[in-house]
């Protein structure tokens, strides 16, 4: 099982009258960037707090890196790291001083010299950690978290709150640590990182997982290669002429309506000779792929953040 970073099976944790896990099933394999998805309150933070040792499973077994957290606990810990949803420092702590005070904790432990270039925080070391931005921050936390070189690690929505340029600077970290050979377990509720960074993912609703695999095989079960968007300079006219005219499905929208293309190449056609023969007042129309988000509506009927 050397392969294995992540074993997990039938999991349930219970918050008084709340079943926030049910029997969750996970393997992770070294090497691997896997990501968990779903709403807010569908038992990813709860799955994960487990496979780090933070919640003990009311049932269910955990291994982690081929060790039992019930008899192997501190040695497990000293080769995983954590980055939380936020992590609370002193103000007055400088930067490289949280580094070196986190490395204490650990018997080995990277140079801090080494984290600070690598974070591309060497101009921010004897910054107060509260004079950071928002992207600067997490760049730390996440350094915290590869204090002890750790072969796991866990990060929880690591760019939530992000600018695009900050998060793009942590999707290269990860994928940095996936070249390194480490195992990355994340949470997100951005599709567009989970596309991009897993190898993986799971998609999870209700303390479940309702569907697994790669973001490829994910989107191509929906058997639903591509949508157009069509949108208008004013508010939509009557769906039913368009409908009728264009014998496909169409579905409405607040401000646009979305047809499902079967076949990308005559159904975009079809499109087009519609809202010619009705001389539709369209702003303009858009063509995208599936995506996850779809694939999750699909499977729940609920947003990834409601």
């Amino acid at each position: 099982m050397d392969s294995i970073a992540i074993e997990a099976h039938g999991l349930q944790k219970h918050f008084g009258g709340v079943h926030a896990v049910r029997g969750l099933d996970l393997e992770v394999a070294r090497g691997e960037v896997f990501g968990l998805l779903g709403p807010n309150g569908a038992g990813k933070t709860t799955s994960m707090e487990m496979l780090e040792g933070l919640v003990i499973p009311d049932a269910g077994q955990i291994r982690i890196l081929g060790l039992d957290w019930r008899r192997e606990g501190q040695a497990i810990r000293s080769r995983i790291g954590v980055q939380f949803q936020s992590t609370q420092l002193e103000d007055k702590i400088k930067v490289r001083e949280a580094l070196e005070m986190y490395a204490s904790f650990y018997p080995k432990a990277r140079d801090p010299g080494e984290l600070l270039g690598l974070l591309q925080l060497e101009d921010k070391a004897e910054v107060y950690q509260s004079k950071l931005s928002g992207g600067q921050r997490q760049r730390l936390a996440l350094g915290l978290a590869l204090v002890n070189d750790p072969e796991l690690v866990f990060l929880d929505e690591p760019t939530t709150g992000l600018d695009p340029q900050a998060r793009q600077g942590l999707w290269e970290m990860v994928r940095r640590l996936k070249r390194e050979g480490r195992t990355v377990l994340l949470t997100t509720h951005y599709m567009e990182e989970a596309e991009s960074l897993c190898d993986r993912v799971a998609i999870m609703d209700q303390g479940q997982i309702l569907q697994l695999g790669t973001p490829r095989e994910l989107i191509a079960s929906l058997n639903q290669p591509s949508y157009a968007e069509i949108e208008f300079e004013r508010g939509a006219p009557s769906l039913t002429p368009f409908a009728e005219h264009l014998g496909l499905p169409v579905e409405e929208k607040a401000q646009h309506w979305v047809v499902i293309l079967g076949d990308p190449r005559h159904d975009l056609q079809k499109v087009l000779n519609s809202i010619e023969a009705l001389d539709l007042p369209i702003r303009q129309l858009h063509v995208r792929r599936a995506s996850l988000e779809d694939v999750f509506l699909q499977r729940t009927g609920r947003s990834l953040r409601d």
